[in-house]
């Protein structure tokens, strides 16, 4: 098996990194926060179709936790991480020793994109994408990829990122790319946060994604009332789920409320099953 290059400071990052681009090869980025999934798989995967090599980043990014947040039980394998980049293809795994190499002492620079990041996620999560966007900022700047790879479930953080590229014009060299998102059998959707789920809310959590599923059905009844999806889509989370924190269908692009769908849309729902916050989407329209 393919073993990647594993790097824990930003001095050793850039030596690789400079040395590739030198090279005139193409670079793949996957940004992660660890405990890899097949969704972080199929990331890596199609990285390693879009470029000559693909680097992932591995940290537990603590700027996008709030204070009563899982910040300190967050899951972590890094063996297990660096084995699955192996399998996958990566080339370079950029795992940072300690928060402090990413923000060193002193550090007092913010990225924040003022309209993406609020409702939704970012109502009930004040400062998380503030800290997302400036951490996915960094890592941009220090690896100059091509292509950057994010799957689509944190959908509103896809937004957050692709508007933040294009506004400071990152676009220039790397290019946003969204994957679908990778379900379970059953169709939950994969997560690294699954696994606080007990068997019992295991099954529970099925709601979210009943839910969408009976909005879809809807939707391709004919209905276009946006008041009527959402609840078709309420109705299988109050079933399931111990509270609700969000339903929402969005403009796809904006992720400004619409009354009516009249062109591509998101229906977005995050809900509490035990005490573990889940969240998913699906797109209409498009």
């Amino acid at each position: 098996m393919h073993q990647p290059i594993l790097v824990q400071t930003r001095e050793e990052l850039l030596q690789h990194v400079r040395a590739l681009h030198a090279r005139g090869e193409r670079l793949a980025l996957v940004p992660t926060m660890g405990f890899l999934h097949e969704g972080h798989v199929s990331l890596i995967r199609e990285g390693t179709r879009r470029a000559d090599k693909v680097a992932v980043t591995i940290f537990v990014n603590p700027t996008q936790f709030g204070p009563n947040e899982d910040l300190d039980r967050y899951p972590r394998d890094l063996s297990g991480d660096l084995a699955k980049c192996g399998e996958a293809g990566a080339w370079l795994v950029y795992a940072p020793k300690s928060p402090s190499e990413v923000y060193p002492e002193g550090f007092q620079t913010w990225v924040q994109v003022t309209g993406l990041e609020l409702g939704l996620c970012g109502g009930s999560r004040p400062g998380h994408f503030k800290g997302v966007a400036t951490v996915v900022a960094k890592l941009l700047l220090l690896l100059r990829p091509h292509v950057a790879l994010f799957g689509q479930k944190d959908y509103q953080q896809l937004a957050v990122i692709r508007r933040m590229v294009r506004d400071l014009d990152i676009d220039a060299w790397t290019e946003i790319v969204g994957m679908p998102i990778v379900r379970e059998a059953d169709g939950l959707a994969k997560s690294s946060r699954n696994t606080y789920l007990s068997a019992e809310d295991r099954q529970r959590a099925l709601s979210l994604k009943r839910g969408l599923d009976a909005a879809a059905e809807q939707y391709a009844g004919g209905e276009r009332d946006a008041a009527r999806l959402v609840e078709a889509a309420r109705g299988e989370l109050e079933r399931g789920t111990d509270r609700i924190d969000y339903v929402e269908l969005v403009d796809a692009d904006s992720l400004q409320p619409v009354q009516r769908i009249e062109g591509p849309v998101c229906l977005l729902v995050a809900a509490y099953v035990g005490k573990t916050r889940l969240i998913d989407n699906l797109v209409l329209g498009r």
